[in-house]
């Protein structure tokens, strides 16, 4: 299971990414375009696929009832489920067509 946690670590720096990607939404606080798409290109798009990826994988590992915490450990699992909470807050609140009415 090294998949497993190479792809928790993986979504773990995706999901740093994501969050300093909506920090670039909110303030460009970057003066260089090269790494202002580099960081909303591994945050966004990156990060819609494997952070959902991971946490299916994570439910998938505890159907087959194993324990998850003897391949990955607790804190990483935490962090990726809490991404995928606020990446789901931001498709369905931020993108909502209501958000952007006057």
């Amino acid at each position: 299971m090294r998949w497993l946690l190479f792809l928790s670590r993986l979504a773990f720096i995706c999901g740093i990414f994501f969050l300093l990607s909506i920090s670039l939404l909110i303030r460009n606080w970057t003066n260089d375009e090269a790494i202002s798409s580099t960081i909303i290109i591994i945050g966004y798009f990156i990060g819609l696929i494997i952070v959902p990826l991971v946490n299916i994988c994570y439910l998938a590992v505890l159907l087959v009832r194993r324990k998850l915490s003897a391949y990955v450990p607790v804190w990483l699992v935490t962090a990726n489920i809490f991404f995928l909470v606020i990446l789901i807050l931001y498709i369905f609140y931020f993108n909502d067509p209501y958000y952007h009415q006057k």
